[in-house]
């Protein structure tokens, strides 16, 4: 982040072109673009850039005055960072008070966790996981890099001070060269946790967002300020400066490539990918810092420049403004149109930050009376920042006004309730079946959008293949299952919520109860799997064999694979129909109705083609059981009834979710 220029450190206006072209990195992951899926290693970059100008401020101080003089510095980064944190903190804040309270659940915890700089250690704590959260995408998630950086501030100069004293308190190139050589220890020391505490098929949250295993990227840009200073004696000859500059656009094209070509799912990241991230960083910021540097000269440009200053303030408003106002899931892009006027509000509400909150507190609400750094030049005039608030407003009440129309109610009404139908397959009929969403004969047609769309009758498909209509008149049908045990992960936690559904009538225990069931086992988790376990829970399959051992005999409904389809994605080594098998062997031949999967997510271990996936592993799986029933789930469901995350459902869609599913279980075992 940018950082004050003092007089004992050289500014190098490429290093803001760095900056400047890793929150673009950032903001554009986080716009959803699929050619940016690794747009968040910018957040890697910040951390050995910020590496690098921390520990180049503290050697300065001690080279200049005999100490670090860590008043001052941290006094420093308090007024440079903490006036326009607690400002986004209060705005947003009072959006999710009064325009968006469905984001309260946690918020305040966040919000305390963010302004203490322990966000990262407190989403770690909750278990919330940065790639894939079970609730709508909070929006301060993005803080959790700032707190490691912090962390960082806070530790760090104890460490070169300890340093500098047992090496005699004097800054030779010999001391700077063994200081370097114990910094890179222990950012070996980081890396190497990174990769032992990473599984592939878990969750990766503690391992990304962790102080410790992020450390390295802050430490291999210390070590290059003790090595390579911004303020040196002598001139390189024109043969070095020229290496230098090749080795710094190597690096550059490094980091492209990264952003491009790989993603936060893919266990190269954590098995060094981003060491290589930084160490490239390594090399653009050398070269950079390197006096007559053409690199510095081509990132030091007027635009990357500007946006470099203010990149702090961009990275701070952009995930807020981007969650709180997206029409659509996190993740699934956004149309051009939109990507523009949310980029724009983005730099034009940092550009307002810099220019009456930044910049006046770092200097005191006076005017400086230092002079401007050479090559530094005002760039945008007060009339320039009020056009682009106007755009910023713009864009944010065009949030509002999605937000405004989301579905919210409860249970249905009688003017919009649907008709309870299933689509069901049993084993007979399930082997002609096509696999993928769309393709399945007898598939629903999609009714138009609408706040509250019916939910179209299916079709129940039976052992013998025998097809009827689903139509069941006002009667509601009955089950002869007397005994059901649920089993889901967090698509299933709102069925029994309270605050999702305040009408008990509308919960699933009621809706089994009034298909003829009289006893329901809740047995829901969220982030819960057939194979893996979460917070040393027991894993479904363990459960399940646990109930079939203590006696219980009846049906099973198992809501599960969102979780199942995502680990396989990431790496696990049991595959879907392992999984599949799994469960029906534990459960043995009592009846079971699988629910399909749906998500709105276009890319990544929750998107929808992995959910496809699943549900093809389904049908394959279907003849072998006769005991088995799928619920197509997809063909009645409606994009409306998603949140924002495209799992997880609104109010009104966890009221049908829960009455469908009922339908569906006395669809797939009636009572004779």
């Amino acid at each position: 982040m940018p950082e004050p220029v003092r007089g004992d450190q050289k500014y190098l206006p490429g290093l803001d072109g760095l900056r400047a072209l890793a929150v673009t990195a950032v903001v554009v992951y986080h716009l959803g673009f699929g050619w940016a899926q690794g747009g968040l290693l910018g957040v890697g970059v910040f951390f050995t850039l910020s590496g690098y100008l921390i520990t180049d401020i503290l050697l300065g101080h001690w080279e200049k005055a005999g100490r670090l003089q860590l008043r001052d510095f941290w006094l420093r980064r308090a007024r440079r960072l903490l006036p326009a944190l607690f400002v986004m903190l209060a705005v947003v804040a009072v959006w999710v008070n009064t325009l968006d309270r469905s984001e309260l659940p946690g918020f305040r915890g966040d919000v305390i966790a963010s302004a203490l700089y322990v966000s990262n250690w407190w989403y770690i704590a909750q278990h919330a996981s940065y790639y894939a959260q079970f609730a709508p995408p909070a929006p301060l998630d993005h803080l959790w890099s700032l707190a490691v950086e912090e962390q960082f501030y806070l530790v760090w100069p104890w460490l070169v001070l300890l340093a500098v004293w047992l090496l005699a308190r004097r800054l030779t190139g010999r001391t700077r060269s063994l200081m370097a050589a114990a910094t890179l220890v222990l950012a070996a020391a980081s890396a190497v946790e990174m990769a032992v505490l990473y599984h592939p098929g878990f969750d990766p949250t503690r391992v990304y967002e962790g102080t410790d295993t992020r450390a390295f990227g802050l430490l291999f840009g210390a070590a290059l300020a003790m090595l390579w200073p911004t303020r040196r004696k002598g001139a390189l000859p024109s043969a070095a400066r020229w290496t230098l500059d090749a080795a710094g656009a190597a690096g550059l094209v490094a980091i492209g490539l990264l952003v491009w070509r790989t993603n936060q799912y893919s266990p190269f990241m954590f098995r060094g990918g981003l060491v290589v991230l930084s160490l490239a960083t390594v090399l653009v910021v050398a070269a950079v810092a390197t006096p007559a540097s053409l690199l510095g000269r081509a990132l030091g440009c007027g635009p990357l420049r500007w946006l470099g200053v203010r990149s702090y303030g961009i990275y701070l408003w952009h995930y807020p403004i981007i969650v709180l106002t997206a029409p659509s899931p996190i993740g699934a892009g956004m149309s051009v149109t939109r990507a523009l006027i949310t980029a724009a509000a983005c730099v034009a509400i940092a550009a307002v930050s810099w220019k009456f909150v930044e910049e006046p507190v770092r200097r005191g609400f006076t005017r400086s009376k230092e002079p401007r750094p050479a090559g530094r030049r005002r760039i945008l005039p007060p009339l320039a920042a009020g056009g682009l608030s106007l755009v910023a407003a713009a864009g944010i009440a065009a949030g509002v006004t999605a937000i405004a129309v989301r579905p919210t109610s409860g249970a249905a009404n009688a003017n919009t309730a649907a008709t309870t139908g299933a689509a069901l397959r049993g084993p007979a009929s399930s082997a002609a079946a096509p696999s993928g969403h769309g393709t399945k004969a007898g598939r629903a047609a999609r009714a138009p959008a609408s706040r509250h769309p019916a939910a179209p009758a299916g079709s129940v498909s039976g052992p013998a293949g025998s097809a009827s209509a689903a139509g069941l008149g006002t009667a509601p049908p009955r089950t002869s299952c007397r005994s059901v045990v649920h089993m889901g992960d967090s698509t299933s936690e709102g069925l029994t919520s309270p605050d999702y559904l305040p009408d008990p009538a509308d919960r699933i225990t009621a809706r089994y109860a009034k298909v003829g069931v009289t006893h329901s086992i809740m047995e829901i988790t969220g982030g819960t799997s057939i194979v893996e376990t979460i917070n040393g829970d027991p894993n479904e399959y363990t459960i399940a064999k646990q109930l079939v051992a203590e006696g219980y005999h009846g049906c099973w409904v198992l809501a599960l694979g969102t979780n199942d389809t995502a680990d396989v994605y990431v790496g696990s080594n049991v595959g879907r129909v392992a999984r599949i098998r799994e469960m029906m062997s534990a459960i043995g031949s009592q009846p079971v109705l699988w629910v399909e999967v749906k998500s709105l997510v276009s890319s990544g271990p929750y998107s929808e083609q992995n959910m496809m996936l699943w549900n093809q592993a389904l049908a394959e799986e279907l003849p072998h059981y006769p005991n088995m029933r799928v619920y197509d789930w997809p063909a009645v469901v409606r994009d409306s009834w998603f949140i924002n995350d495209g799992i997880h459902y609104t109010s009104y869609g966890y009221a049908q979710r829960a009455r469908l599913i009922a339908g569906a279980l006395a669809a797939a075992f009636p009572a004779t």
